[in-house]
């Protein structure tokens, strides 16, 4: 794996000035030879309760089970969970991981015929049961993907816990079909376990939405990728947050690594380019005073890929404190975007019109200003935007529950600066 780290920023900081900003872009080639590096294991969790039974959709969910059993790859391994109000492990025999071979992935369609809809809701068991699965192949990129269509059955804070116990030992990607299930939950888990959530508002897209999750993980070639922050005494780190392709705040999965530095993981990694905005808290100094503020690193364990810097440099000249960096604004009125919009459906939900019209207005000017088309295109869905360019919208009077809630959870998906413009 090749990879680079490039800091932008602007590095002038006002007389008395104490916080440095830099958006830090991440790009790997990916492997060499475009093979993993290690093992991979892959773990379908579909939901089998009773509501599945509405709409077709524990059909459609048995045809992309399938579909995406088809699309991993051999050697890989691998295990299917029927998400009922307990976790039943569909294939291969319970405890055991299956390595996909075409005989392997025949069997596995086999079982997936027997999936039928009945009983609960219990997500936290389901991902316990896959942390079990995933704790054989310690060092493997370990994905799973987990679907539902309702509310979480098990006892308040089960989830919670669940979540604190295997938080960062596999990534989900979670999709919830229909509009029974709470975007609030799915977020929780995406938040915890470094992946995705969306919304499959028919049963007959469930198929393409499988597909494109595996085959973006059998993309992944090596596991365990992680920044490291270091900083001199005296300065701080503020805030690390991935911030395209999607926000994601890392802050708080700090790990130390020595009195000064600290990691944060990045998980899976294949070709691709990630931006991340990282903010440091520096003691003042005076003009003409120069500090390295961070030093950002990509890391494997002890190998270190990519290097980038951070610098700090006080001037009395307000021509070049003052000058904005366009990656930093552009990623900070993205994350902006993003609160703006989950105020907005937070506010309508509570009959509060007011405040969410604000919001929604803010979230239109924002968009619009950042050239994010996607997010325009799925706020027009939820408010009438009268003039994107000033942020005015007026609230619709019926909102499909299905595009607020694609809004909600593509709100954190982000375009790059110069892109979609």
């Amino acid at each position: 794996m090749t990879y680079t780290a490039e800091a932008f920023q602007n590095e002038y900081l006002a007389l008395g000035a104490t916080e440095v900003n830099a958006i830090v872009t991440v790009t790997s080639s990916g492997s060499a030879t475009g093979v993993r590096t290690g093992g991979a294991t892959e773990v379908i969790i579909v939901d089998a309760s009773g509501s599945m039974q509405a709409e077709g959709r524990i059909a459609a969910a048995r045809q992309a089970a399938k579909a995406a059993v088809a699309c991993i790859d051999d050697g890989v391994h691998f295990a299917l969970i029927a998400g009922v109000g307990t976790a039943q492990q569909l294939y291969p025999a319970p405890g055991e991981l299956a390595v996909a071979t075409a005989q392997t992935r025949a069997e596995a369609t086999w079982a997936i015929d027997r999936l039928h809809a009945s009983g609960g809701t219990a997500m936290g068991a389901w991902l316990l049961l896959a942390a079990q699965l995933f704790a054989q192949r310690p060092g493997d990129i370990a994905h799973a993907i987990m679907l539902t269509d309702g509310d979480n059955g098990e006892r308040q804070g089960y989830l919670e816990s669940v979540l604190d116990s295997i938080a960062g030992r596999f990534t989900v990607d979670s999709r919830g079909v229909g509009t029974n299930w709470k975007v609030s939950e799915l977020r929780k888990i995406a938040d915890a376990m470094l992946g995705t959530v969306d919304i499959v508002a028919s049963p007959a897209d469930l198929t393409a939405a499988f597909e494109q999750m595996m085959t973006a993980a059998m993309g992944k070639t090596t596991a365990d990728v992680q920044l490291k922050v270091w900083t001199p005494v005296n300065a701080t780190v503020r805030f690390v947050k991935q911030v395209e392709p999607q926000v994601a705040d890392l802050t708080g999965k700090r790990v130390a690594d020595g009195a000064r530095a600290g990691r944060y993981p990045l998980g899976a990694w294949g070709a691709e380019s990630r931006d991340y905005h990282v903010c440091i808290d520096v003691p003042p100094g005076a003009s003409g005073d120069e500090m390295l503020a961070a030093r950002v690193s990509i890391v494997e364990g002890d190998t270190v890929h990519a290097q980038s810097l951070v610098r700090a440099v006080w001037t009395d000249d307000a021509a070049l404190s003052t000058r904005i960096n366009r990656q930093v604004a552009h990623y900070t009125g993205q994350a902006e975007l993003a609160e703006a919009i989950q105020a907005g459906i937070e506010a309508r939900k509570a009959g509060d019109d007011h405040t969410a019209t604000m919001k929604f207005g803010r979230a239109a000017k924002l968009a619009h200003e950042s050239g994010n088309k996607a997010t325009s295109e799925l706020l027009a869905t939820v408010v009438d935007i009268e003039d994107a360019a000033t942020g005015t919208v007026r609230l619709r009077r019926k909102v499909a529950a299905a595009d607020e809630m694609a809004l909600d959870t593509r709100s954190t998906k982000t375009v790059r600066v110069g892109r979609g413009q």
